[in-house]
This record gives C-alpha cells, sequence and structure tokens, in this order.
C-alpha cells in the first residue's frame, strides 16, 4: 500500500510493531457534527519531534507508535528524529540518539526498540507524511475509523518536501519513571460523589488497567461512592474529562474519545496531564492533585 502523494520520496514499513498509527493535531472543532478530536496522545512530543526536524509550526503528520518494533527503510535520503517513549534506537546495527535529528540514507533502516520509559513513540519525518486529510486531518481515529489505516508491513509512506533545519541541540526526553502525576480540575458532576469519594480520588494511587487505549486511560482502586443516584444524561466530553463507570472508576477521555457521554465527569485532567498520561503504561500509577484555576 502507499499512503498517497505519489511521489518518489518515500519510507517503507519493514515492520509496523504491534500498533503505528498516522497522526497530526486532530480534528478539533467538529464536535457539534459528531466528530471527536483525534490527534496525537502526546502531543508535547509530537510538537518536539516536528521542531527537531524543521517541521515546527507546519501541522505536518507524524507517526505514533505504541511500544516498540517499528522498522523503518528510507528510499531516498531523509531527516527523522525520535521522541517521546526512550528505548533503544539503531540505524542498521548503529545505536542513535533518541531527541536528536537522524540523516538516514537510502537503504538504511531505522529500528525502533521496546520504551524502557513510556509508552508511545513519535517518529517525525523532514516534510511530514504525505497522507490524504479526512475531515481536515491526516490522524487515525481509531473510535470513528476516520483516516488512515493503521501501518502494516509493506506500507510505502510518501514523505514531503524536507527544509533546513533548525539549528537545535538535542532535547532532554520528556518522562521520567515512576509516578505519573496530573492536575485536574473537579467538576462539572463532582457534586454526585461523596466528599469521601473526592477524597479518594485525589488521595488514590491509582492503576493503569491494561485496557486503556487512545479512548481513554483506564484506572483501577478503590470505587468512588456516588452521592446521586440514577442515570446521567449524555452530555457533551471533551479530551480529559474523567468519568466515573457505574463500577466506580475512573476513566481519563484520551484523543479518540465519544464526543458525549453518559457517564458522570468528576474533573477534567488539564491538556499536559493528558499528554503525559499517554505515556503511563498498564500497572504504572497514577496520581491526581487538585487544580486550582486562576
Amino acid at each position: 500500500r502507499s499512503a498517497g502523494w505519489g511521489g518518489a520520496v518515500s519510507l517503507t514499513v519493514v515492520s509496523a510493531g504491534p500498533l503505528t498509527l498516522v497522526q497530526d493535531d486532530g480534528r478539533p472543532g467538529l464536535a457539534s457534527q459528531g466528530v471527536g478530536p483525534s490527534g496525537a496522545f502526546d502531543r508535547r512530543a509530537m510538537h518536539q519531534a516536528r521542531a527537531l526536524v524543521g517541521d515546527a509550526g507546519l501541522g505536518t503528520a507524524v507517526l505514533e507508535a505504541l511500544g516498540g518494533g517499528l522498522v523503518l527503510r528510507a528510499d531516498a535520503v531523509h531527516t527523522l528524529c525520535v521522541t517521546g517513549a526512550v528505548g533503544p534506537l539503531h540505524v542498521d546495527a548503529t545505536p542513535v540518539d533518541h531527541g536528536r535529528p537522524l540523516r538516514l540514507r537510502a537503504g538504511e533502516v531505522l529500528h525502533v526498540g521496546d520504551p524502557v520509559v513510556g509508552l508511545r513513540t513519535y517518529v517525525a519525518v523532514a516534510g511530514g507524511l504525505g497522507v490524504p486529510p479526512t475531515l481536515g486531518s491526516r490522524s487515525t481515529d481509531v473510535l470513528a475509523r476516520l483516516g488512515p489505516d493503521p501501518l502494516a508491513d509493506g506500507d510505502v509512506l510518501d514523505v514531503g518536501r524536507s527544509r533546513p533545519l533548525p539549528d537545535t541541540r538535542p532535547v532532554p526526553a520528556l518522562l521520567t519513571p515512576g509516578t505519573t502525576t496530573v492536575d485536574v480540575v473537579l467538576g462539572p458532576r463532582d457534586d454526585w460523589f461523596t466528599r469521601t469519594a473526592l477524597a479518594g480520588l485525589l488521595g488514590t494511587a491509582w492503576t493503569v488497567s491494561a485496557r486503556s487505549d487512545r479512548i481513554g486511560v483506564r484506572l483501577d482502586g478503590l470505587p468512588l461512592e456516588r452521592a446521586v443516584d440514577g442515570e446521567l444524561a449524555s452530555e457533551p466530553v471533551v479530551r480529559g474529562s474523567v468519568q466515573v463507570t457505574s463500577a466506580g472508576l475512573p476513566v481519563v477521555l484520551g484523543p479518540d474519545h465519544p464526543v458525549t457521554g453518559g457517564y458522570p465527569v468528576v474533573g477534567v485532567v488539564t491538556a499536559d496531564g493528558v499528554d503525559r498520561l499517554a505515556q503511563a503504561r498498564p500497572g504504572d500509577t497514577v496520581r491526581f492533585r487538585r487544580h486550582r484555576v486562576g
């Protein structure tokens, strides 16, 4: 399969890994049409990778790889950069640096190994990926099934024209091992929960469930007790909304969330917090910290 522009400047997917998607800044502003925002889960890492290959502010598409195993072969000279989750990187058999522009010559192969810290790796190539947009975005929305299909072995990715590289230094990884603490603004339905439940939300060390995905980061722990029984009519939700399921467990909505939901939203995680949750692995610990506006 070819991803799209029909140009000769391309990358071949030798191995797609467990799940590799094309992502950009998503489809904001279309909720009234029933279309979610999608886009890169860890926006900080995507923006960092773009900047390092000279595409800052251009909205170009990148690759978002879950775990390791992504292998790309250059069919022409390319400049790439890998950010996000940190793990071993090799060009052919030579180790290369995370967070530094890499020059890949024709025939050379980039190997993205299993992450040591974090979960999602971002690969930007100078000029961006030539994928036809859907509703103004090249992002894959796994819930709505919009945008390009997940990468498969043998796919050919067309690449746009590169620009002169900026004078940059290697950037440090944005991730640190250990507990992920995120800020949350309580509401709009925090009054549906007891004071004990709200204290538990903020005082509990939650565990990331293996059932987490781009739709939502599911957390395991002690159930949160309701103060209001009954069902809530579906209402709009946003990226970062903390829904509490009928089992009393929180789910932090990710970029491919539905535009409405019927579970009460006890709070909303800040944009920076959602970026960091994108890198939380199953079994990792997450804590909420109350964010005070103003």
